[in-house]
């Protein structure tokens, strides 16, 4: 049913689809336009996207149901054995299906290949994707309100999953 492809800098525009489908439903109830448009520029204008690949160590997949994709991912290890979930959004008529646990489920297992002991993540405070989280194992460790410029602020869950038997 679903499958994962890595994706590369040829892809960066069907993330930006994926991208301008997903965000603008997901965040329209917690930021205000002109947040939400600062940070799709700062994070998924196709530079930003192509720094992240070739520079930042980011590595994304793309989530398929037949031919068609349905989500992305990215995540980088962001210390030794410490990794960072950065993206994760499926489409929202996909959400309930099993595609973000799909996606989820494949990073684990790639990094756990790569001695990952913990798998981190940011989340809004105000967003219901904490509870997704939650249900798959990881715990709040802390808040974040980060700066991020242009008089905007990231105000998140810090949460993690520890990945060591």
């Amino acid at each position: 049913m679903y499958k994962i492809v890595p994706a590369g800098p040829g892809e960066i525009p069907v993330i930006r689809q994926l991208t301008f489908r997903v965000w603008p439903q997901t965040y329209a109830k917690l930021l205000s336009q002109e947040q939400i448009d600062y940070m799709l520029e700062m994070m998924y204008s196709a530079a930003s996207l192509r720094r992240q690949m070739n520079e930042e160590g980011c590595q994304f997949i793309i989530l398929y149901r037949d031919q068609d994709p349905r989500g992305f991912a990215s995540y980088s290890e962001i210390n030794p054995g410490i990794f960072k979930l950065h993206k994760l959004y499926v489409l929202s008529e996909e959400q309930g299906k099993g595609g973000g646990r799909f996606m989820l489920e494949n990073i684990l297992d790639t990094i756990r290949g790569k001695g990952a002991v913990s798998l981190q993540l940011q989340v809004n405070r105000g967003n219901d994707a904490q509870y997704f989280y939650e249900k798959l194992g990881f715990r709040v460790v802390r808040e974040l309100d980060l700066d991020i410029g242009g008089g905007f602020f990231m105000n998140d869950y810090v949460m993690e999953l520890g990945l060591s038997e």
